[in-house]
């Protein structure tokens, strides 16, 4: 496996899970996501992660197209749904399953509730029972790569995490598998995100290594905090946007990713917002942790605040 090529042009991607309306964390996702590649003069392009339907509510994801394009956040190139998409898992589980990678495991949640849920042998009975596949974790198993933002980061995959699955008894696909393999796909060579998912970062690399694919660079962005340095649920990050007011949130966005207010005041509409927002965007500013200390002053930037 080779690090990416410098000399590629720089694309990145937002993937949106269509569970809900979009709300300001992913907003500060987004806008970050799309900011940096801009800086890199490269391409952003959106794809939707729509492999999950228990979890998914009918018409969020052509919802969450809707808001980001009232915030002027359009994919540079056609939106890809990972629906669409069955043919390009299976190849790929195909050949793990085939060099060794993968293996069938009829082991349940239940089964692996004393070892915290981490797979490191199949215990529970084969015959009769719908098995996922996992892909394998050998013992001793470490990955360390260097975020853009969070530096080094460091996992025992085997201790940690285990053997990852990759398709759910359910024969449904994992997000694990689903995104290294479109991510390849589409020649993604940065990938900017939410730091909630920092630690799926060493499985997606174990995956592409197994598949022989090119490691993208990452960058994780902060998480929204509460004062006292929780991770907010039910609160201000969690709220949807409002697609009929988007200057508010991009503005409070704006701030959240270290960028300085007076950049964005006096403007008053989104295309000028982004054009300055693109002229002014220095990624060293980027925190290591958002504070909300900022959103009392940005006038209800998300819908329902108060």
């Amino acid at each position: 496996m080779t690090e990416n090529d410098p000399s590629l042009r720089y694309r990145g991607r937002f993937a949106p899970s269509p569970t809900g309306r979009l709300h300001f964390g992913s907003l500060v996702a987004a806008l970050g996501s799309w900011l940096i590649a801009r800086h890199h003069d490269g391409e952003w392009l959106v794809r939707v992660e729509d492999l999950d339907p228990p979890r998914e509510v009918a018409g969020a994801a052509r919802q969450q197209l809707a808001t980001l394009a009232s915030f002027g956040l359009v994919s540079d190139l056609p939106v890809v749904w990972q629906s669409a998409r069955h043919d390009l898992y299976a190849d790929a589980l195909s050949r793990l399953l085939h060099d060794g990678h993968a293996f069938p495991c009829p082991c349940s949640r239940s089964d692996l509730v004393a070892t915290g849920g981490i797979h490191r042998q199949c215990i529970a009975p084969g015959p009769g029972r719908s098995a996922a596949v996992r892909l394998r974790v050998p013992d001793g198993t470490r990955v360390v790569f260097e975020d853009a933002l969070q530096g080094t980061f460091d996992q025992r995959v085997d201790l940690e995490v285990g053997d990852v699955v990759l398709r759910r008894a359910d024969g449904f696909w994992a997000y694990q598998l689903a995104v290294v393999v479109d991510d390849a796909d589409q020649g993604i060579t940065h990938i900017v995100r939410g730091s909630d998912l920092l630690d799926s970062t060493p499985r997606q690399i174990l995956l592409q290594r197994a598949l022989g694919l090119t490691m993208p660079q990452y960058l994780h962005l902060p998480l929204i905090l509460d004062a006292d340095g929780n991770k907010l649920s039910k609160s201000m990050a969690s709220l949807p946007v409002d697609d009929d007011a988007p200057l508010p949130a991009l503005r409070a966005a704006w701030q959240a990713l270290g960028q300085p207010a007076a950049v964005l005041e006096g403007l008053s509409n989104v295309a000028s917002l982004l054009h300055a927002a693109h002229r002014e965007f220095r990624p060293d500013r980027l925190p290591k942790v958002i504070s909300l200390t900022f959103a009392a002053a940005h006038n209800n930037p998300v819908a329902g605040a108060v």
